[in-house]
């Protein structure tokens, strides 16, 4: 679960599949059933307060 993010792979938003290669540090991180999953910026924005309340990405 806490394993990095092999360098070479590209990373995709879990809500849009936008991809970005390397991770942007504006990119959120959230983990979900024991997966790491990554939203974009505009993803993270529009569904803040679901993140914020801890609410797994199915619900929003």
């Amino acid at each position: 679960m806490n394993e990095p993010r092999a360098a070479e792979e590209p990373v995709a938003c879990a809500r849009c599949g936008r991809t970005a290669d390397p991770l942007p540090i504006t990119w959120t991180c959230s983990v979900e059933n024991g997966r790491r999953q990554y939203f974009c910026e505009e993803c993270a924005r529009a569904n803040i307060r679901a993140i914020e309340g801890r609410l797994d990405s199915s619900w929003w």
